[in-house]
Order: C-alpha cells, then sequence, then structure tokens
C-alpha cells in the first residue's frame, strides 16, 4: 500500500500553513511537483520553500514531471477539463508507479485548499477506483485565496444576514445572481467585473494575494474598473501570469 497526502498549502504565504499540514509534510518521503513552465517557476520554488522551512530531521525527495495543458478557446469547457484530467491522471500515475516503492508516503502540495477549484482530489478518486495502484490518501486543508483575500482587506463574505456565492466568473458572465447581494469571483480571464459597471457595485480585489507580489484594490467599481483592468494586463506581461479573485458587491462597501 502507497500512502498520499493531497496538502492544502494556503495561498502563498508559508505562514498560512496549518499545524495539521505541517505535521503531514513531516510524514511524506517524496512530494510531487507539477512543472508548469517558467512563467511559474515561482509556484514550485515556493513549495520547496515550504518544505525546507517545516519539515525537520526528516529526508524527503522532489519528483517532478510536466503538466499538461488545457486546450483552451473550446465550446466545451467542461469537456476540455475533463480531456486534462484524464491526461493528468496519467501523469499522476506514472509518478506513483515508477517513483513511489509500497510504503512509502507521497504528498501533492496543493495551492490554497484540495476542494476548491482543484481536482487533485477527483484524479486521487479515479486512481484509486481504478484499482492500478494500491493507494490511499488523506486530503488536508488549507487557507484559499479568497479567505486571505477577505482578511487583507479586512471584510466578511457576506452581509448581515445574507447568503454569498464562490463563482467562475464565466457564470458571472450570465449575470449577478438573483437574491444575492455578494459574490466571490475566481478565474477571471475575461475582466467580467466590467459589465456591472454603472450598477451601484464594489469591488475588492487582489493579485497574488499573500505573496511577495501582492497587490490590492477595494473600492466603487466605476471608479476602479478601468484601473484593475489595465493593472491585470500590466501584472500579467510583467510575470507571465496572474492568479486573482474579487469580492462584488451591491449597494456599496460594508454589510
Amino acid at each position: 500500500m502507497k500512502t498520499i497526502l493531497i496538502i492544502g498549502i494556503g495561498a502563498g504565504d508559508p505562514d498560512y500553513l496549518t499545524v495539521q499540514a505541517i505535521n503531514a509534510l513531516n510524514r511524506a518521503d517524496l512530494f510531487f511537483l507539477m512543472d508548469k513552465g517558467n512563467a511559474k517557476e515561482k509556484l514550485i520554488a515556493l513549495r520547496k520553500i515550504i518544505c525546507d522551512r517545516f519539515i525537520k530531521d526528516r529526508n524527503y525527495r522532489f519528483v517532478e514531471d510536466q503538466c499538461p495543458e488545457r486546450v483552451r478557446g473550446v465550446a466545451d469547457y467542461h469537456g476540455s477539463v475533463v480531456d486534462l484530467n484524464e491526461d493528468k491522471q496519467q501523469v499522476f500515475e506514472r509518478m506513483i508507479g515508477d517513483q513511489m516503492a509500497d510504503g512509502e508516503c507521497g504528498a501533492f502540495l496543493v495551492w490554497g485548499d484540495p476542494a476548491l477549484y482543484d481536482s487533485t482530489l477527483r484524479i486521487m478518486e479515479d486512481i484509486q477506483r481504478s484499482g492500478r495502484h494500491q493507494i490511499d490518501y488523506d486530503v488536508i486543508p488549507g487557507i484559499t485565496s479568497l479567505q486571505a483575500l477577505a482578511a487583507r482587506h479586512k471584510i466578511c463574505f457576506n452581509s448581515i444576514g445574507q447568503a454569498f456565492q464562490v463563482t467562475p466568473a464565466r457564470r458571472l458572465a450570465e449575470g449577478f445572481p438573483a437574491g444575492l447581494d455578494s459574490l466571490m469571483v475566481m478565474l477571471d480571464a475575461q475582466d467580467t467585473y466590467t459589465q456591472f459597471v454603472g450598477q451601484g457595485m464594489h469591488i475588492y480585489w487582489g493579485a497574488y494575494v499573500g505573496t511577495e507580489d501582492e497587490v490590492l484594490r477595494a473600492g466603487p467599481l466605476d471608479e476602479l474598473a478601468q484601473e484593475i483592468r489595465d493593472l491585470r494586463a500590466a501584472l500579467r506581461e510583467q510575470h507571465g501570469w496572474i492568479m486573482d479573485s474579487y469580492l462584488l458587491r451591491r449597494g456599496g462597501a460594508g454589510g
């Protein structure tokens, strides 16, 4: 039997790691790293920094492989993600089969929390169900970018007594949901918030939250939409990628 730990490592600041996550790091014999190219090499570097900082008196090793790319610009988004996960599963199984000995413990270090817009759990479930590898796996939660964003802006997710929703931007493009006043938005490659200029919205936005590259903006959407749009483009050009999220709230600030 091989054991896999799926560890949520938070939104970028090593101080976001929980005691449970640190204990899990110190159980692992090896750590799987998915190389996403030079533009995102900081993501791998941070994982190595976390291991160096928190693992004490234990030998461990890194196993690296190339991360498959999702086919973009296709009408069937769901299908493209399913295909991507199947490609990732092949990579995961190759690493588990070739690089792990029976009885060893391996770990995937997942940005944020494994349950929020990450497919590692689904892939691991499919690997276990296939029966090709005798594995057991545990999940360790982490602080999400949304929690970090709210903390940095000193705000609550919801207004008093009201619900809120976490959504990818492609769903927001269909319209602001009726009956809600607060939306936490992720994965916005198209500056979808600009559709709501003139509707009395307030935005709390952050990029690379919890890292040394963190950038924050907050205020009336009407005043900030163009600034954030220009800033996103500049940051993407500077870093080669961008990781950002925002809270969009009806009726202005507060709540």
